[in-house]
């Protein structure tokens, strides 16, 4: 039985044998009919609840292919810092906060690496912006923090810290730390005394809760991720690959899904951390055979291989155009990522690795081209995530090797939300044609996945999509990078289900696949490049249930 009929929609279903529909039929879950309208609206019986799409844009669920749900749903409650300049704006804006703020520590994000202009952020400017209360100010790209003195005495901070390779507690001239903390384990400390640890550990350490939540913890938790998967339900979004995570997630989420609140489709990795031993890699593989149904999943491990250009943490072929003499630092050592590729391969396990630089890209890559020669080719789909910096002559390996590029269209400053410094001088002029090189490298073959990476950037697709379509060069060095509309569609939704190794049940509008679908305030493909952002879902289907509704 036909339960629903969506007709009158400018349907861009995102198959090849039939790019465009009128309406769409949807039986038990499941999509049943895709055709014209006469055709679909014939399937009507008594019980079929028939839906009038307006003339608007009909697609496919939006797949958001590197996301971080459980983090993200615990920043919804935090200080945002997006467009916050000047000491005078950040003061006024802290304190405000921090008057109606509980907790031992002031959290504040997307703060501005160049927020202050000429004068850098750290202990002394924050010192006068809010001396009597620990505050932290986290980087939008979340690499970077900066702490007052207050937080970082209370952290034990203040005289600095033994951290991993590839992070810092940055050290002023005074022998006592300047407030800057460079990656996760320098500001983690401070993190853990605002009481902001369980939501970051699957991030931050790849552990479980030590010791295990308590009832009322798990409860908390469990309204975190609610809340998140809310947020991706309210931008047409109803698959998440994950791309942090531990054994704590994934019960969580499955406690979620029995209680009918998963609204949407999670995969959620293993996080294997530099500090761990193969053998940790038993954990990935049980949750693999634990957790593969149709709402909740996993199956793949994620590693860094380096940081953020901004802070210098990205790994480079040449010296940072800023930094002579610095490359940045691995945080795997090449031969032992070789030795884990090669492990998780023969395990079965799908591999995504953060790798910023151009350096961290070329190594990743050199991993995966020697786990095919031990272990034989297979349709792994490795991942690589960001593929910020890339040197010309690795761009043919991700189309050679099968490696699908996990890009963020929010990232490249200017397009979006990031500015242009300190990054493009951090990179320096000469290597701008090399840096987000997203057409450059579909044109060579590779496949495509897009995302935003929240929170780090805006999870709005819609915005991700008007920044892919409008992207400019830096300069003359070019080369243009924009995408077209159908080509960024793709990467938002086939793309994504590619990339985990789903595009046989979802990312596309087709007789059999899952019930997916988001319904937009406009026509897309008649909306100007520079206003899609402007559209809206109207509402968000997710196994043919109604998770968000505008209306």
């Amino acid at each position: 039985m036909i339960d629903l009929i969506i007709t009158n929609a400018r349907v861009l279903t995102m198959d090849a044998d039939r790019p465009r529909a009128e309406a769409v039929a949807m039986a038990a879950g499941r999509i049943a009919a895709v055709g014209s309208r006469a055709e679909v609206e014939a399937l009507a019986t008594a019980g079929t609840r028939v839906v009038d799409g307006g003339g608007c844009s009909l697609l496919p669920g939006f797949h958001e292919a590197h996301m971080h749900l459980f983090a993200g749903g615990a920043e919804l409650s935090h200080l945002q810092l997006g467009g916050v300049l000047g000491e005078a704006a950040l003061t006024r804006v802290v304190r405000h906060w921090a008057a109606g703020a509980r907790g031992p520590v002031v959290l504040a994000q997307a703060a501005d690496h160049g927020m202050l202009g000429a004068e850098p952020l750290g202990r002394a400017v924050l010192d006068r912006v809010l001396a009597d209360r620990p505050l932290l100010l986290i980087a939008q790209d979340h690499h970077t923090a900066w702490a007052n003195t207050a937080a970082l005495t209370a952290a034990g901070l203040l005289r600095g810290m033994a951290t991993p390779a590839g992070t810092e507690v940055v050290i002023g001239p005074d022998g006592l730390a300047s407030g800057e903390l460079r990656e996760s384990a320098a500001f983690g400390p401070i993190l853990d005394l605002a009481g902001a640890t369980r939501p970051r550990l699957g991030l931050d350490t790849g552990e479980e809760p030590s010791p295990p939540s308590t009832t009322g913890e798990r409860k908390q938790d469990k309204a975190i991720l609610r809340a998140g998967l809310a947020h991706v339900a309210r931008y047409g979004i109803t698959s998440i690959t994950n791309m942090d995570g531990n054994l704590y997630t994934l019960e969580l989420l499955a406690e979620i899904e029995v209680e009918g609140g998963l609204t949407a489709r999670v995969k959620v990795p293993f996080h294997f951390k530099n500090h761990m031993e193969p053998a940790r890699l038993e954990t990935a593989t049980l949750m693999a055979q634990r957790w593969r149904g149709d709402f909740l999943s996993s199956g793949f491990v994620k590693l860094f291989m380096d940081g953020v250009i901004d802070s210098r943490t990205s790994v480079m072929i040449h010296d940072y155009a800023d930094a002579p003499g610095w490359r940045g630092e691995s945080l795997f050592d090449p031969a032992r990522f070789v030795a884990l590729a090669v492990e998780i391969d023969r395990r079965g396990l799908q591999m995504a690795v953060h790798a910023t630089g151009d350096g961290a890209v070329r190594c990743v890559l050199d991993g995966y081209a020697a786990a095919a020669q031990a272990n034989g080719r297979r349709d792994s789909r490795h991942r690589i995530e960001h593929v910020e910096l890339i040197d010309r002559a690795d761009i043919r390996r991700f189309a050679e090797l099968g490696v699908v590029a996990s890009m963020q269209p929010p990232h490249p400053p200017g397009a979006m939300d990031f500015p242009l410094e300190p990054t493009l001088t951090r990179i320096g002029r000469a290597r701008w044609r090399d840096f987000y090189a997203t057409k450059t490298l579909m044109e060579a073959g590779a496949r495509l996945a897009f995302a935003s990476d929240w929170p780090i950037s805006d999870i709005n697709p819609l915005r991700g999509i008007q920044a892919a379509l409008t992207r400019q060069a830096w300069g003359p060095e070019g080369p243009d990078q924009r995408l077209g509309l159908i080509a960024a569609l793709q990467a938002y939704t086939s793309g994504g289900a590619y990339a985990e190794h789903s595009d046989s049940c979802k990312g596309r509008i087709k007789p059999g696949y899952f019930g997916d679908l988001v319904l937009l305030s406009g026509d897309i493909e008649a909306t100007a490049p520079g206003e899609i952002a402007g559209l809206k879902v109207v509402w968000t289907l997710c196994d043919g249930r109604m998770v968000y509704d505008a209306r």
